[in-house]
């Protein structure tokens, strides 16, 4: 079953004076309006105070309000509050924020008359007047919303308005604001290994207390030191709306799969490209799953399993990066799964350049990291290059950051050495490059 996205409501509570005096219950708006309409959009409501959380009510709040995919607002009697919370969201989220307003109960402030507000109807004892047709419009307006046109007033009007929406791991890692002692604690423990992570883990006390950036930084940290087991536990703790996002769930994936269950690894990953849309992350992920199920299905014997393993991992990453051709990590796996095969899939020196242009033109815009180099490394051994090859493996080896970097690209090495190896056509000097990862991955991080 596809999770749902997530909805926040800002709105007062209780019942509250109208612009005319009349008492407006909030509550029975909420139960007969808004949680019917945003659960007949096939979105998961959330309002303020229905998940206890310990700590101050700005670190939820603030979280829900960055996190959630879709927000409705109710402006009605200009509550403080939720004018604050709805500033907070249109700094943050560009789009799927959709604003509503009882009709008749006081006139909105100058600043937000002029956004696009869904009335709703209510009758002179301040319950609602039109529910089933109040109902319909929201539920169409939070459909509208899926096609991701900026309602923000600030991406609407700032050119180049920075977007905070960080759905890559490592850029998500360096621009969250997570607490600058934390992550140091964080930065020493991961070249100590897990205990060492899990001792600041310990320090920290209750994870719902913590920044949302605190725990994804400890999250992928546990990753550095692959302990991942302990990803999977920390993933079962996070908020809901922290464990909904992309990164989030593309991690948990990974994770899955690393302490060998694939099984619910494909489910996760799949959902979030139902949910999401199709990702080179994500489908970059998924690959791995299948590769993996291949590798173990042709060690077993499994001969025809394995032929359909290989070909669902080369689709996969195929996918990936046609998803996003910028990022090279899927279209560098699936070429090298097309070398794989016997005899080698032909579609592969069509793929190759294309793969190669992605690689060079992010090296090209600086500051390449590890992938970026042992992608060209990989490559060229593809194309029999041993100096393009040496070159590249030396600059990946120098900027490794995990250990499960060399060992991932190793391991790749060794496919392609088994495979020519078997044709009679393996050229010796990669063994030892392959060699330099090896050891590299068995180096302290």
């Amino acid at each position: 079953m596809t999770q749902r996205p997530l909805c926040f409501v800002l709105m007062p509570f209780g019942s509250k004076p109208g612009g005319q005096g009349q008492m407006i219950d909030f509550d029975a708006v909420y139960r007969d309006y808004l949680e019917p309409a945003i659960e007949a959009a096939d979105l998961e409501p959330i309002r303020a105070d229905e998940e206890v959380v310990g700590g101050l009510i700005h670190k939820p709040m603030f979280e829900r309000l960055l996190l959630c995919d879709y927000a409705v607002a109710d402006l009605t009697t200009a509550n403080a509050n939720v004018f604050y919370e709805l500033g907070v969201r249109h700094a943050v989220r560009p789009y799927a924020t959709v604003l509503v307003f009882a009709e008749g109960f006081g006139r909105l402030p100058f600043d937000v008359a002029p956004l696009r507000g869904l009335p709703y109807r209510l009758g002179r004892d301040g319950r609602l007047a039109d529910p089933a047709r109040d109902k319909a419009a929201l539920t169409q307006r939070l459909h509208d919303a899926r096609e991701r046109q900026p309602d923000s007033p600030l991406y609407q009007l700032l050119t180049d308005y920075p977007n905070v929406a960080r759905e890559k791991t490592d850029v998500f890692r360096r621009q969250v604001d997570a607490a600058a002692g934390v992550k140091r604690r964080l930065a020493d423990a991961r070249r100590d290994g897990a205990d060492a992570v899990r001792a600041v883990e310990g320090a920290l006390g209750a994870l719902v207390d913590a920044e949302a950036g605190v725990v994804v930084d400890l999250f992928l940290s546990y990753r550095a030191v692959e302990a991942f087991e302990d990803m999977v536990r920390l993933e079962a703790a996070m908020s809901k709306p922290l464990r909904r996002t992309t990164l989030v769930r593309e991690q948990l994936g990974f994770a899955l799969n690393r302490i060998g269950d694939g099984a619910t690894a494909e489910t996760v990953l799949k959902r979030l490209i139902e949910d999401r849309g199709p990702s080179s992350e994500t489908y970059g992920i998924l690959g791995r799953v299948y590769k993996d199920r291949w590798e173990a299905a042709a060690k077993a014997g499994e001969t025809l399993r394995a032929t359909g393993d290989l070909v669902q991992a080369i689709e996969a990453y195929r996918r990936g990066f046609e998803a996003d051709m910028r990022d090279a990590y899927p279209g560098i796996n699936a070429v090298t799964l097309m070398e794989l095969k016997d005899p080698p899939d032909p579609e592969r020196a069509r793929l190759l350049p294309v793969v190669r242009y992605a690689v060079d033109l992010r090296i090209a815009k600086g500051q390449p990291d590890y992938w970026d180099w042992a992608t060209l490394a990989e490559l060229a051994v593809l194309q029999r290059d041993e100096a393009g090859a040496t070159a590249a493996a030396g600059r990946a080896l120098a900027v490794v950051r995990e250990t499960w970097e060399p060992k991932t690209t190793a391991r790749n090495l060794r496919l392609i050495r088994e495979a020519r190896t078997g044709r009679g056509d393996h050229p010796p000097w990669a063994d030892g490059i392959e060699a330099a990862l090896v050891q590299a991955a068995q180096a302290t991080p």
